[in-house]
């Protein structure tokens, strides 16, 4: 059976309600009490889905309402002389740019944000045509699901990556609030801050040896998966795809091994699974393997269809009307973006990436202008779960080198704000996975899957 939309009546909803009055109490059940659930407390399945390099301006620059790309922006073009304008780019597949430490900093070229075009074309041999499309961006038609939950539900347009880096930095921050770099195995006192962290290996099976996230929830019993699309990636043969060593992070931490918690790291079909039963764990995370990702190298087309697919068995799911979806992309691929990024600690925050908060108390139609980044996604789980906690060395039992708490930051906004509580919990929005009306070229396949290969080189310089 085809899959068709389930059209919410937003217009019936009122979107004026207070904050306080939103946020309303934040008292626990009582045993056996469901309903008595209040405020954040009616969230009882946090769901974080990140995908691959893509910065806010790519993928909602012309979102109406958003912080988007200002009218006559230009950025200097040293190649070809003059300078490029933002366009729109409906191609499916796009090249992968700069985007490690010294991408940001030439990309943001001390707050001017001009210097992604440069930065980009240095990486173009002499004598050779080079496509740079960091200053192209996909339109509404592109990627129609994404700006239809922005549309329905809540679009964050201040969403900073965590870190001025890549991919493994920002997934280590994702769960861990820190990107570290530790001298002795084990020894969470011996990690100081880096970019650039050690990636685990055989040889180095656990080189994050100070504290996640899931040491708190343990400690707590907060149930917790972490679901890998095809699982781990494997040279096997016979094995399709599975999620890179640099995106599957959570393996690596000393203290999920200390806690003989390595049974919570699934395949994905796991949680497809529990959605469908109603047994999903209260936090999830969900990272993609290659060709679902987004990331420059495979189709944007392929990562939207894998992502509805997600939400479309988290909207079916008897969990929904309890539940929070997060949705972001992990960097910003070296992608043109028009917001100086707000600094934290000397390592963030790095450039805005798309952010999406799904549920059915998400305000309908808001966007949230808050300064946010990952951190954002640990506090409102610690608020939630954990009695506003924090991955504190002072106070979390665990105590780690970290040089601050990042979730207390004072320019940190409050998801929170994104929720009415009061507010009769809205109906799923089912989408076609593959939509057959997109604009992005070559015009995808049914079903919006792909057969080309996916090997290091689309990665460049990543």
């Amino acid at each position: 059976m085809s899959e068709r939309r389930v059209l919410v009546a937003a217009a019936a909803l009122g979107v004026g309600v207070m904050f306080a009055a939103s946020m309303g109490a934040h008292g626990h059940a009582a045993l056996g009490q469901p309903n008595a659930l209040t405020g954040i407390h009616k969230v009882r399945h946090v769901i974080v889905i990140m995908q691959e390099n893509r910065s806010f301006d790519d993928y909602f620059g012309t979102f109406p309402g958003a912080d988007g790309i200002p009218p006559g922006v230009c950025l200097p073009d040293p190649r070809r002389g003059g300078c490029q304008k933002p366009y729109a780019d409906h191609h499916d597949h796009n090249s992968n740019q700069p985007h490690g430490a010294g991408g940001y900093y030439a990309d943001v070229n001390g707050g001017k944000m001009n210097g992604f075009v440069a930065e980009s074309e240095k990486y173009c041999k002499r004598g050779t045509s080079c496509r740079v499309d960091v200053m192209g961006h996909h339109t509404r038609t592109d990627i129609p699901n994404y700006w239809a939950y922005a549309r329905t539900f809540v679009l964050d347009d201040h969403m900073f990556e965590p870190s001025h880096s890549w991919s493994t930095p920002s997934h280590l921050y994702e769960v861990s609030a820190w990107s570290a770099v530790c001298t002795r195995p084990g020894d969470p006192m011996s990690c100081t801050s880096t970019d650039y962290p050690v990636k685990r290996s055989a040889s180095r099976p656990a080189p994050y040896a100070w504290t996640d996230l899931t040491w708190m929830l343990h400690r707590q019993h907060v149930s917790w998966s972490y679901y890998l699309d095809h699982g781990a990636f494997s040279n096997s043969p016979g094995h399709r795809g599975g999620v890179p060593l640099n995106w599957n992070v959570l393996p690596g931490f000393t203290d999920v091994h200390a806690d003989h918690q390595l049974r919570n790291i699934r395949p994905l079909s796991a949680f497809t699974a529990q959605a469908k039963a109603g047994t999903l764990p209260k936090v999830s995370w969900i990272a993609p393997d290659r060709r679902h990702s987004e990331h420059a190298g495979a189709l944007v087309s392929t990562g939207q269809a894998y992502v509805t697919r997600i939400i479309n068995a988290m909207m079916r799911s008897p969990d929904w009307n309890s539940s929070a979806i997060f949705l972001a992309w992990d960097d910003w691929g070296g992608f043109y973006d028009n917001v100086r990024p707000p600094q934290v600690d000397g390592h963030g925050y790095g450039i805005r990436v798309p952010a999406l908060v799904i549920s059915p108390y998400a305000r309908p139609g808001y966007i949230d202008h808050q300064n946010l980044s990952f951190d954002a996604y640990l506090k409102f789980i610690e608020d939630d779960f954990l009695h506003h906690a924090r991955l504190n060395p002072a106070t979390d039992g665990r105590r780690d080198s970290r040089p601050d708490v990042r979730e207390s930051a004072s320019g940190l906004g409050n998801l929170a704000r994104d929720f009415d509580f009061s507010q009769t919990p809205l109906p799923p929005l089912i989408l076609v996975p593959c939509p057959p009306d997109t604009t992005l070229i070559p015009k995808p396949k049914p079903g919006c899957t792909d057969s080309f290969r996916l090997h290091a080189s689309t990665w460049g310089d990543s």
